[in-house]
């Protein structure tokens, strides 16, 4: 397992919920998976996927990761490649 870096690896831009993950999920999983997401934790990606976004991360590019709430709600976090907005939203909108 690879260690996380202690600081964010890129900017989150302005943060966004869609009203349907706003009403379905946990503000505290939101936030943890906010901040794994921040710092290079894909949550439930692929291994190729993975490393489509290690390479974003470098190379500026979209960023999406798959996370799961207490209730195992399936959610992605999905930054834009030029990092001016992040949003959260339930799988089937991601």
């Amino acid at each position: 397992m690879n260690k996380l870096p202690t600081e964010k690896l890129f900017s989150l831009g302005r943060v966004l919920i869609t009203a349907d993950a706003h009403d379905t999920l946990e503000r505290a999983d939101i936030a943890e998976a906010m901040g794994r997401h921040a710092h290079g934790d894909w949550g439930d990606l692929r291994p190729d996927d993975i490393r489509q976004n290690d390479l974003a991360v470098r190379e500026g590019g979209r960023l999406v990761s798959v996370y799961h709430d207490r209730s195992q709600t399936t959610f992605c976090i999905i930054t834009e490649a030029d990092r001016s907005a992040t949003t959260v939203v339930l799988a089937e909108d991601c």
